[in-house]
């Protein structure tokens, strides 16, 4: 199908002819490419081939309503801004649309005006998230954005490579990794950075801003940890052996490989350990890697 690239493309989902021609008067007048769906499966045969700037979307219709499509085509396309358009207007129903993914609504019957004014801003708010998205790719930052709920939106090339190569898949938000986020993110501890064990090395995930309500931009830091003890030793409360020990139990070494690398037993590298705890004030392994990376980074501990 050839559309016209300079325009904004819209998808009109909805089975009501009167609905139909309406919208598509006022969006052809207004220089928009109009493509139209009657169900929820047309739609999300459409943008399986064509990406629109934004989807007006009906919430009853045969086949499949508005709230499952919109759950689903979120799935592949979470920064799509999605209005609904209901003549429903009991709050459970306006509740319902946002639930499923839904950014926007207006009531029927459609007013031109109110819904140009709302597609606008619709399309120029995402066209910003694009454009800052692209700038984050080619500066090669370590960027991922999470929604309210923890669950991963996007993630710059960088992201994604690092955190495959540390055995985590961003989208896969039934993972330890999203349970990790969720937990920070809806919790009070969200001003502190948030180390996360990982079959690799540890990750450092720190909070950048909010873009909206439901959307966080998270930075992964310390990817490539400092490999000198002595910053350990000039932060921390512990001997020159015990920030060598430390220092590579923040990079994820297990007793018996911190040994090899320093020419000690296991045993001895876990009686450092046992020094370590008390002088740090944690208890555990986890904790002492904390505010080893913490102090790596230059950060307070």
């Amino acid at each position: 199908m050839a559309l016209d690239n300079s325009n904004p493309i819209v998808l009109v989902v909805d089975d009501s002819p009167d609905s139909l021609g309406m919208i598509n008067s006022a969006l052809n007048q207004a220089g928009y490419t109009v493509l139209v769906a009657l169900n929820g499966q047309q739609a999300l045969d459409i943008v399986a081939q064509i990406k629109p700037d934004v989807v007006l979307m009906d919430a009853v219709m045969p086949v499949m309503d508005g709230y499952a499509c919109c759950k689903q085509m979120r799935q592949s396309l979470p920064l799509l801004p999605v209005i609904f358009m209901t003549g429903l207007t009991e709050v459970e129903h306006i509740v319902r649309a946002f639930e499923h993914g839904g950014n926007d609504y207006i009531t029927k019957p459609i007013k031109p005006e109110e819904l140009l004014a709302r597609i606008r801003t619709h399309v120029n708010s995402a066209n910003m998230i694009e454009n800052a998205r692209a700038a984050l790719d080619v500066a090669k930052q370590f960027v991922l954005a999470v929604n309210s709920a923890g669950e991963s939106l996007w993630a710059t090339p960088e992201t994604r490579e690092l955190l495959n190569g540390n055995g985590i898949d961003y989208r896969d938000n039934s993972s330890p990794f999203s349970a990790a986020l969720k937990a920070w993110i809806t919790g009070d501890e969200i001003k502190h950075d948030l180390v996360v064990q990982t079959s690799g090395k540890p990750l450092t995930i720190r909070y950048f801003k909010a873009v909206d309500s439901d959307e966080h931009l998270l930075r992964i830091v310390g990817h490539d940890l400092l490999m000198d003890a002595d910053l350990l030793g000039n932060a921390l409360p512990i001997t020159r052996r015990e920030a060598e020990v430390l220092l590579w139990v923040a990079h994820g070494k297990t007793n018996r490989e911190i040994g090899e690398l320093l020419s000690l037993s296991p045993r001895t590298v876990n009686k450092h350990l046992e020094q370590i705890y008390p002088k740090l004030q944690v208890d555990n392994r986890s904790g002492a890697t904390s505010i080893a990376i913490q102090a790596l980074l230059g950060l307070p501990v």
